[in-house]
């Protein structure tokens, strides 16, 4: 009987050996990681050039990563180590697993994942041993062990269960409370590493466990920042950024490597008003991609952002009068890493009395599209527009609504297209939700005389005066410059952004829509603009099920009255990438 249990119990220890074995494969070192197929692919074949076992995987974030194995763990280690010291792969490498991994994309036609690991390539190194510690036998007896563990606090007793479950020995709840799933975790670590399973770990055993989790943390350097001035400390990534500057109410800290990582901390006096105008003037920012999770909410706000090759991350709240927090910018595809990162510092950020002085950076460059030093984020394409209908439906150039992935109004309320016409380059755009127009475009039912007074309204500059301006030409011609029908030429010297704007009559009567300078190889005089005339406008927008509104004869209005009715019909049509 005993010698049946002796063979049961040692076919489960090389069973259970084989699945640590079969979870330990497969491990990589990812060297980096591109935006783009062909960078990836160029990059992938300079390091190919000079390293064996190069590979390429799309990543799930839409990245593509460069990786070098698969290996065993310890083998990966040892490549990484070797490749670092000989500034063969850059020093934020580090290891990652199969589970990260999706399509590969190098070498072309390749796929390796489930051909096992190979051979590294370096030449095994010894470890150097801790003191006291070999590998079949502990540091410590059990007794000590015990003893040293108690002195643990609760949330280093998190970390460890923490670790055990990224090295995948735990899969229960992390709450420090070392029970025996706890205790079967950190024997099966034990075992695995070759150490005597007694499920409780020794000093040394302890830091060997950590080490190995902080790897993502240890490769970018991060350390304890303490600024008396902001009043604010906590961890952060100094080996891949550093302070750059005062700019109230930012501490700004900059990319040193090519990882280009970044973080600010935020602090500043303020109430809840200054909160709420903190998290709007955040997300107008450029290192804030649009899509993610937003959250206001009392004293105290985050935020996060996705796309264009960054993950941004913020947080702050209101506290005795004072609003400090912080955010890190972090490159796409690197999320395990970036979440370790942020991980900490959350865990490690406290706020001491201190504020930042409000005119902390107030001799720096000054700009409207920059705020505290950050660039804001500018559309692609900004035209003018018009109301057509009571509900808020925009009339507007197609070039405003080509290819956006969002267009808005200039205040951020969303359009849709309707309706357009290539050929007439109109198109009709609908809000997301009604909206109440000051006034509406009254299309006037007779075609205008040549050579008869008119007024374009328009964002002349795209925006940066804040209001439309009139700006006053004749009509030329009741013709386009091929004689076609349905846009008429005129004698009036416009700027790009009044494309899209409403052309009135002396009665303040809507006659024609601004185009844009034709760009077909022919430059047009300064003086000459086209307009797509009323009727071809009432077409476009019949195609979207809406009936323009038809002006009455009136007497010629004063130039207020005009004024009026343009500043409350025309709006700025901003296309977002």
């Amino acid at each position: 009987m005993t010698r049946i249990f002796t063979a049961i119990l040692f076919l489960f220890l090389i069973g259970a050996r084989a699945v640590f074995a079969q979870q330990d494969a497969g491990v990589w070192v990812q060297v980096e990681a591109q935006p783009s197929l062909r960078e990836a692919q160029e990059r992938a074949q300079d390091y190919a050039n000079n390293l064996p076992d190069v590979n390429g995987f799309r990543l799930n974030s839409g990245w593509y990563a460069i990786v070098i194995g698969p290996y065993l763990r310890d083998d990966a280690e040892q490549v990484l180590r070797v490749y670092r010291a000989e500034g063969q792969i850059p020093a934020d490498s580090y290891i990652t697993f199969t589970s990260a991994l999706g399509q590969q994309f190098w070498p072309v036609g390749a796929n390796i994942l489930d051909r096992g690991v190979v051979t590294p390539p370096v030449e095994p190194q010894p470890e150097q041993p801790v003191v006291g510690l070999t590998p079949q036998a502990s540091d410590e007896t059990r007794s000590e062990a015990l003893q040293s563990e108690r002195l643990l606090s609760t949330q280093e007793r998190m970390d460890l269960q923490s670790a055990l479950q990224a090295a995948g020995f735990y899969n229960s709840t992390i709450d420090g409370a070392f029970g025996q799933g706890t205790r079967r975790s950190m024997g099966d670590w034990q075992r695995f590493n070759g150490f005597e399973a007694t499920g409780v770990l020794t000093t040394a055993q302890r830091k060997a466990l950590m080490d190995d989790f902080n790897a993502p943390l240890l490769s970018v350097g991060m350390e304890r920042y303490a600024d008396p001035q902001a009043g604010i400390n906590m961890d952060l990534p100094l080996g891949v950024m550093a302070f750059d500057r005062y700019e109230a109410p930012f501490v700004h800290f900059n990319s040193t490597t090519d990882l280009d990582a970044k973080a600010l901390l935020i602090s500043q006096k303020g109430d809840q008003a200054t909160l709420r105008a903190l998290y709007e003037v955040l997300q107008s920012l450029e290192i804030v991609p649009l899509d993610g999770p937003r959250q206001l909410r009392g004293d105290r706000f985050t935020l996060e952002g996705r796309g264009k090759g960054i993950v941004t991350y913020g947080e702050a709240r209101l506290e005795n009068g004072q609003i400090k927090g912080f955010m890190l910018v972090w490159p796409e595809g690197d999320d395990a890493r970036r979440a370790r990162v942020l991980a900490a510092m959350q865990a490690s950020y406290t706020a001491t009395g201190a504020v930042l002085d409000a005119a902390a950076g107030a001799n720096a460059d000054q700009r409207i599209d920059l705020v505290s030093g950050l660039q804001i984020r500018t559309p692609r394409l900004s035209r003018s527009g018009f109301f057509a209908d009571a509900s808020g439906t925009v009339l507007t150039v197609a070039e405003a609504a080509d290819s956006c992935t969002r267009i808005t109004l200039d205040g951020d309320q969303e359009l849709q297209v309707a309706a357009s016409d290539a050929d007439l380059g109109v198109a009709v755009l609908r809000p997301s939700q009604n909206l109440v127009p000051v006034s509406v475009a009254e299309f006037s039912a007779n075609t205008p005389r040549l050579q008869s007074e008119v007024a374009v309204s328009g964002f002349s500059y795209q925006g940066a005066l804040g209001a439309p301006t009139l700006t006053y030409g004749q009509i030329a011609d009741l013709r386009g410059l091929n004689g076609e029908d349905g846009v008429k030429r005129l004698a009036l010297a416009a700027q790009p952004g009044d494309a899209g704007g409403p052309i009135f009559d002396d009665n303040g009567q809507v006659v024609g829509m601004l185009l844009p300078t034709p760009t077909e190889g022919r430059t047009l005089p300064a003086s000459v603009s086209l307009a797509a005339t009323a009727n071809s406008l009432n077409e476009v927008l019949a195609k979207a099920g809406i009936s323009g509104q038809s002006g009455t004869p009136t007497a010629q209005i004063s130039p207020n009255e005009l004024n009026r009715r343009a500043t409350g019909m025309t709006v700025l049509v901003h296309c977002w990438d």
